[in-house]
């Protein structure tokens, strides 16, 4: 395997495991509970603590695939005689490996104590180059309302069909921003309405900004997730910030993930750090001119380029 391919390799794998650690850590039901009273409009004025309790199950964190035909498993239940039982696909994990699954779905049991909606989160990195991101939530939210025919409803019985909300976390934006994408009904001609409910699809759009805002009510979701997913925090920045002004406790597991995260950031930064250093070294810039330009001192420049040849041999 030449160099070039060796790097991209380590690369890929490293923001492989911050993607996969991130989604655990927005999957941590305290920090789910803050997103639903920001966004579902049942939740909005509730304590995130309170609303915790709602959350049914553990969330499903990139298990279930969203492929037509593979998000639900049909298996059968002995103790029912036979009878099928449909369920989210979070069984065959390795059958289902390479294809696209959703970073985080949920059941919520509303205030009522009858009715539920599912809930979707999906983190992105940055704003894709390849399609618009608005296109593929409405694809996931209408996978999320189709997949529901013989697992929440059957037949032709639509009125069961559960209220979903995707909710896509973009970051690297330009501001902190949050959209709300619904449907409508707008009277063509007359004034005749068909029964229905509009509020069965809902795409939240939460974008979040480089730079950590300040405290105040109006960005308190987007500081929350901002330091969650920061790659220049440090865990003692992070935890501060998630016990202190958030009340949610270390001992969630949170603390865990957020340090094995941060230790992944630091070296997926100390990786590109010695990219930078090799590529002017093999163009011949100096010691002295790589440590200027990379604000490291000499005998560190030179360690990095020694323990890289040794990496690349």
């Amino acid at each position: 395997m030449d160099t070039e391919m060796k790097n991209m390799v380590r690369a890929s794998n490293k923001d492989a495991q911050y993607d996969e650690k991130a989604k655990r850590l927005l999957g941590h039901k305290y920090i789910l509970a803050y997103i639903l009273v920001n966004t579902v409009d049942e939740f909005k004025g509730m304590a995130p603590k309170e609303a915790v309790q709602y959350i049914e199950g553990e969330p499903f964190i990139g298990v279930v695939p969203v492929e037509p035909g593979l998000t639900n498993v049909q298996k059968d239940d002995s103790e029912a005689k036979g009878q099928r039982i449909i369920g989210l696909n979070s069984e065959n994990a390795e059958i289902n490996e390479g294809l696209v699954r959703f970073d985080i779905i949920f059941y919520v049991r509303m205030r009522d104590g009858l009715s539920q909606i599912i809930v979707n989160v999906e983190s992105q990195k940055d704003e894709p180059s390849g399609y618009d991101v608005l296109d593929r939530a409405v694809f996931y939210v209408s996978r999320l309302i189709s997949s529901q025919k013989e697992r929440d409803f059957v037949h032709t019985n639509y009125n069961d069909i559960r209220r979903v909300f995707s909710i896509w976390i973009c970051m690297n934006l330009d501001e902190n921003s949050m959209g709300y994408v619904h449907l409508a009904y707008d009277k063509l001609i007359g004034d005749y309405q068909c029964r229905g409910r509009l509020d069965l699809l809902n795409i939240v759009l939460i974008g979040l900004s480089n730079e950590l805002p300040e405290r105040d009510e109006r960005y308190e979701l987007h500081r929350l997730l901002g330091a969650l997913l920061s790659k220049q925090l440090s865990v003692d920045e992070k935890l501060a910030i998630i016990e202190k002004e958030y009340n949610i406790p270390a001992e969630t597991g949170i603390r865990k993930e957020v340090a094995s995260m941060c230790n992944l950031s630091q070296g997926i930064r100390e990786d590109a750090q010695a990219e930078v250093i090799m590529s002017m070294y093999k163009k011949g810039y100096t010691l002295e001119q790589i440590a200027d330009v990379m604000e490291k001192g000499i005998e560190d420049i030179k360690s990095i380029i020694e323990k890289r040849k040794l990496v690349l041999a």
